[in-house]
């Protein structure tokens, strides 16, 4: 995403020189954030994975269940970090 941003005033720069229409600005970027995926024929993953959605969704139902009755307990607050330890590992190992 970094170079990205270094490279856009120069294709910026590049596109309305060719008179191109300015969504060929973004196309061009996409595909330059996409290039290393396709390059080191690595797997494209366009949004969370079923792990993530179920953690997700036990988070929403916890979190409802906290703020639902309007008081919030010692015991509710372990279960949010208990909640977030698990995403952290996960998100280290997969």
């Amino acid at each position: 995403m970094g170079l990205a941003n270094l490279l856009s005033p120069t294709i910026e720069q590049a596109v309305y020189a060719a008179n191109a229409p300015r969504t060929v600005v973004g196309i061009v970027i996409a595909g330059l954030v996409l290039l290393p995926a396709m390059m080191l024929d690595l797997p494209l993953v366009l949004g969370p994975l079923p792990k993530d959605i179920v953690l997700l969704f036990v988070t929403f139902l916890v979190s409802t269940v906290t703020l639902g009755t309007g008081r919030t307990f010692v015991m509710q607050g372990a279960v949010h970090l208990v909640l977030f330890a698990a995403y952290l590992f996960l998100a280290l190992v997969p």
